[in-house]
């Protein structure tokens, strides 16, 4: 299978106040963690951000929007559309605690899908997801319309749902999908060393 991942990096960081990507987690940003994690994989790896400049330190090649201001799905949506991969695993600059065997399992489910998404609690972690590129066209279509939320893509594709029973069996406590979005969590997780 050919494929590819992409860090989203560079969104608002409303709650944060600051880029999150930069904000330190044990000494290290949180990007850093994620890049270390992901590249466990060994596959290619590409960031998504709008100023490859504020980057240029973590030595990877950055990709800007190709649809700008689209939020996350314009993110993903660019991610899709780089490179020659069939299969992109999108995850977020802000999950620090990333499992790879999880990560490695959403990559082995998604031949003859779409897309491969954790499903917890009513929750789709789009953002911690693999797509194909077929997914490209709904996402490209959606973003013109005007219309930013990427569950509604979902529908729209062929998806495979990860419950939290399947993600446990890697994850016991979905660490995993713990992003970290305000400065109290910040500082809740700094007692929290990444595994």
């Amino acid at each position: 299978m050919a494929a590819q991942i992409a860090i989203l990096a560079g969104g608002q960081s409303r709650r944060m106040g600051t880029d999150k990507s930069f904000v330190r987690l044990n000494e290290k940003p949180l990007l850093q963690h994620v890049i270390e994690r992901v590249s466990a994989l060994q596959l290619p790896l590409v960031l998504i951000a709008n100023d490859p400049a504020k980057y240029a330190d973590f030595g990877l090649p950055v990709i800007t929007d190709v649809l700008p201001n689209a939020g996350s799905l314009g993110g993903i949506y660019t991610a899709v559309q780089h490179g020659d991969a069939e299969y992109t695993l999108c995850v977020a600059c802000d999950m620090p605690f990333l499992n790879p065997a999880l990560l490695r399992h959403l990559l082995d489910q998604a031949t003859g899908v779409d897309a491969v998404v954790p499903f917890v609690h009513g929750t789709a972690h789009a953002l911690h997801a693999v797509y194909r590129r077929t997914c490209h066209a709904v996402m490209r279509e959606q973003i013109l319309s005007g219309d930013l939320t990427i569950r509604r893509v979902f529908p729209q594709v062929n998806t495979r749902w990860v419950s939290a029973d399947e993600l446990c069996l890697l994850d016991p406590d979905l660490r995993s999908l713990v992003n970290v979005n305000t400065p109290d969590e910040l500082a809740l997780f700094h007692t929290a060393t990444p595994e």
